[in-house]
């Protein structure tokens, strides 16, 4: 399928012009989604909306990669309504796996349709004046741009593109797949032998089957294209790279490698994790995370591994986020990573929740049960060709993705055929699809957002106890369903907790506490500094707590709330 780039550096990047109340706009960049970005087309891109927006976007690297690339954050916040820093934050990641190539779309898509929407749609102007987004579209540049410029599998290159010697021979990445007919793809090989245990498919001779038992087969599959490099015997067993960047956060479940395959060396091994955990930890305002991988069609929480069972308390939060994704991505199933899927340590939502106390979700984007709009009538391999699969290719890809079986002499395995599917398959979406996939999980991603902690002082009120004597309280409130600390997190002292202060320059704190029981007059008295009273499991999700002092004076009183999760605000009254 012919490639169309709608890049401003090939100069044909589109350009729309929106009014509003029947006055045009200045003209702005619209990007196109007819096409995958690779990495130079995606800097590009987001230097083109950094551009466009000047009075909400910022583009910075966050650090480099293995091989020097930057890995870029794009900051979208209303300077006008304050420091991104001062705000809940939502960081939305893509493509930690270098083959996962659609979280960058989702995320520039997102920048650019938050850009577009602000001052028309009132629920978007609101998420962008009362919060900050935190978007790095990829994780891992160097395995993006491996996948873009080298033949490759559907599967492949999963790893950051950092050495390593798979196969212990003392030499790294040095026998990986090779495009043996140099037709630019990689390929399956079979081999036609009487002690085959495939066979072709008597509906589609261009499916193979697996014989059954008793059975004699036709044919045997050798794997993808490739040859003995490295004269060992073996072939393709030493592609470049080898780690699993989604096995190799810190936290309380990452294991060694031979625990969990693909982990490093040690947690925070490879550089691409340790720019993205340092840019975390530097944002302690963030409270959501959403991160981007293909396929399968999920939405995946934490734990992911034995050593952890998370508070009731937070799992109906979780649920209520997942569950209601469920219905804003059809096809996707909201599911528990170590229970619905498989124990995976080190990983990233892991990670986020476990060790920084923040809300996480990976997407697995696309499922191949969309290709049909419905539940697949039999089981499907992403290596090779299912019947309903090859009909779709013959039917809507018009026979763009499967290349038909040929004869090849192989240097080692003799007359084999090659065929198969394109990497642009099975885990890679149709590009005609890509809008949708990207406008659903965006929504997913702001329906999230909204539900960060959203703090503000309902009310304040003065009971005059005597003589410049007052009784003050102060009601703070959470409209969000996300509380300013976790369960988790407050269980385990994690967080710098929320305060609430009380200054005047007219007036002295006698004494402070949390109200508990407002009715019956019950307060957990605050016994260090009155003035400031330590919130250490912060307010929970749409609800709210009282806050009291007795005070001595009179005059203005300033009464501040701050959350690390939840931002800051302050409120006002005379005493009087």
């Amino acid at each position: 399928m012919k490639r169309i780039y709608s890049i401003i550096l090939a100069g044909v990047l589109s350009v729309c012009v929106t009014s509003t109340a029947g006055a045009a706009r200045t003209e702005k960049p619209h990007l196109v989604f007819d096409h995958y970005y690779n990495y130079e087309e995606l800097s590009q891109a987001l230097k083109t909306l950094a551009d466009a927006y000047p009075e909400f976007l910022t583009l910075a690297s966050a650090g480099t990669s293995f091989q020097g690339r930057d890995i870029w954050v794009m900051t979208v916040n209303n300077k006008k309504t304050g420091p991104d820093t001062d705000k809940p934050a939502m960081y939305i990641d893509g493509n930690i796996h270098g083959n996962e190539v659609q979280g960058g779309e989702v995320c520039l898509y997102t920048i650019q349709f938050l850009m577009e929407q602000y001052g028309g749609n009132p629920k978007i102007t609101a998420l962008v004046d009362n919060n900050v987004f935190y978007i790095l579209p990829t994780v891992n540049p160097d395995g993006r741009a491996w996948w873009f410029r080298h033949p490759n599998t559907m599967n492949s290159s999963r790893s950051v593109q950092r050495p390593r010697d798979d196969d212990n021979d003392g030499v790294a990445d040095e026998d990986g797949y090779d495009d043996v007919d140099g037709d630019g793809q990689i390929l399956m090989m079979r081999k036609k032998t009487a002690y085959g245990n495939f066979k072709q498919d008597p509906a589609d001779p261009r499916n193979m089957i697996r014989v059954k038992p008793g059975e004699k087969g036709e044919y045997r599959f050798l794997g993808y294209e490739g040859i003995d490099n490295d004269g060992d015997g073996r072939i393709n067993e030493d592609p470049p790279g080898g780690y699993d960047p989604n096995r190799n956060w810190p936290g309380f479940d990452w294991q060694p490698p031979y625990v969990q395959y693909g982990a490093g060396e040690y947690p925070m091994s490879n550089p691409e994790t340790v720019v993205v955990t340092d840019f975390l930890r530097s944002h302690p305002n963030i409270a959501g995370v959403q991160s981007f991988h293909n396929s399968g069609g999920m939405i995946l929480r934490g734990p992911g591994f034995d050593l952890t069972k998370y508070p009731r308390d937070d799992v109906e939060v979780y649920d209520f986020i997942g569950e209601t994704g469920e219905k804003i991505l059809p096809f996707y199933r909201y599911m528990v990573l170590k229970r619905d899927l498989y124990p995976a340590a080190g990983g990233f939502i892991t990670f986020t929740y476990e060790t920084l106390g923040i809300f996480s979700f990976t997407n697995e984007l696309w499922s191949t049960k969309q290709y049909y709009n419905k539940e697949s009538k039999r089981s499907e391999s992403y290596s090779m060709a299912g019947k309903e699969r090859l009909d779709f290719d013959d039917l809507v890809d018009m026979g763009e993705q499967f290349v038909e079986w040929k004869p090849f002499n192989h240097p080692v395995y003799g007359p084999v055929e090659l065929g198969g599917w394109k990497k642009m398959t099975g885990r890679i979406n149709p590009v005609y699809l890509l809008p949708e996939l990207c406008h659903r999980n965006m929504a997913f991603c702001l329906f999230h957002a909204e539900q960060m902690p959203d703090v503000s002082i309902h009310r304040i009120t003065a009971k005059k106890l005597g003589k410049d004597t007052w009784e003050v309280t102060a009601h703070v409130v959470n409209d969000g369903v996300i509380p300013t600390i976790s369960k988790w997190a407050a269980d385990r002292n994690m967080l710098v907790p929320d305060r609430i202060s009380i200054t005047g320059k007219h007036m002295s704190v006698l004494s402070a506490g949390i109200v508990r029981d407002e009715w019956n007059h019950r307060v957990d008295m605050e016994d260090k500094r009155p003035e400031r009273i330590v919130v250490k499991d912060g307010i929970p999700g749409l609800s709210g707590r009282a806050f009291q002092w007795i005070v001595q004076g009179g005059g203005t009183i300033d009464i501040t709330f701050r959350a690390e999760k939840g931002g800051t605000c302050t409120k006002s009254m005379k005493l009087k």
